[in-house]
């Protein structure tokens, strides 16, 4: 397989991101015969990443979908690898077993804490960390991806610091940069104008989070990225506004179906429309997270002209 980063040198890559099912019903859905890999396969992504469950944990589920689309040789398969709970004789451990089942590819992320952590309970606590130790032990047996935040880092303390760290991961050995989600087109592009004075030449691979439903898009924005909604974004989700909120189980809008429908096509129109304003940014590649949907992130694909 390929590496990401010489492909992007000819052109820009389209790629999609899937998680691994708790259950043996949802891996048949995703690796099984005529389910969700083999379907992303006809789209001819680039590559496919894998995520994590929360906190690190379904690390075989993660292996075992990354061995499945190593093993189809449609794409090159791509790890997520948190910090969280990994000493450095078990992330030394896990990464080579990555590179023994042909996986070379890894997005190096500290993780998201899981609930009531304050700290990551491993050796390394954070992404530049991680990126120096894959890279003092495996030398560039890896092409490694790190998470870049257009926002900042909602823990980081400003804008400025979070692009010194983003320098400090080039620094230290990373390959390209993989964004999380963002919305607001202006502020990514000042982000990027902002790392390429910084001195930061590595590729950007835009995230792109298909917007389907209405308590799934908040959700994302304000539960983890702290991420700004556009106002065109928060007019669509006032529109389509099902009563007496979206994280209601048992709504007393008697239009909620129309409702949620209604607003997966705006959400979708919406997301067509961005994905033209990042490519007018001059990036590298578009990540689609594909939740394991393949209907709704095929259209858009299709719509924006990635395929």
């Amino acid at each position: 397989m390929r590496k990401i980063t010489e492909i992007m040198k000819e052109r820009n890559t389209v790629s999609f991101e899937v998680f691994p099912p708790k259950t043996d019903a949802g891996m048949e859905k995703l690796c099984g015969k005529g389910g969700m890999l083999e379907k992303l396969y006809s789209l001819h992504p680039d590559y496919i990443s894998c995520t994590y469950g929360a906190g690190g944990t379904n690390v075989g589920k993660n292996l075992e979908v990354l061995k499945k689309i190593r093993a189809d040789g449609c794409c090159t398969p791509v790890t997520h690898f948190t910090c969280i709970g990994n000493t450095k004789d078990s992330i030394r451990a896990q990464l080579q077993t990555y590179l023994d089942n042909g996986i070379d590819h890894m997005l190096a992320l500290r993780g998201d804490l899981p609930f009531g952590m304050t700290e990551t309970g491993g050796d390394l606590h954070h992404a530049t960390e991680l990126v120096s130790f894959v890279r003092k032990e495996f030398g560039d047996r890896f092409t490694v991806a790190v998470a870049g935040s257009p926002e900042g880092h909602i823990a980081c303390t400003s804008l400025e610091a979070d692009i010194g760290f983003l320098k400090q991961k080039q620094d230290n050995g990373a390959d390209l940069i993989l964004t999380q989600l963002c919305w607001d087109v202006d502020q990514f592009h000042r982000w990027l104008d902002a790392i390429r004075a910084a001195g930061i030449t590595m590729p950007v691979d835009v995230g792109i989070m298909p917007i389907l439903d209405q308590a799934a898009t908040i959700n994302m924005a304000l539960s983890r990225n702290g991420c700004a909604l556009p106002r065109e974004l928060t007019r669509i989700i006032s529109k389509y506004w099902i009563f007496p909120n979206p994280f209601d189980k048992e709504p007393t809008d008697t239009e909620v179906s129309s409702k949620k429908a209604s607003f997966k096509e705006a959400g979708i129109e919406y997301t067509v429309r961005l994905i033209g304003e990042y490519l007018a940014c001059g990036v590298n590649g578009f990540h689609l997270y594909a939740l394991n949907k393949y209907d709704d992130v095929a259209r858009i694909a299709k719509e924006a002209n990635l395929i």
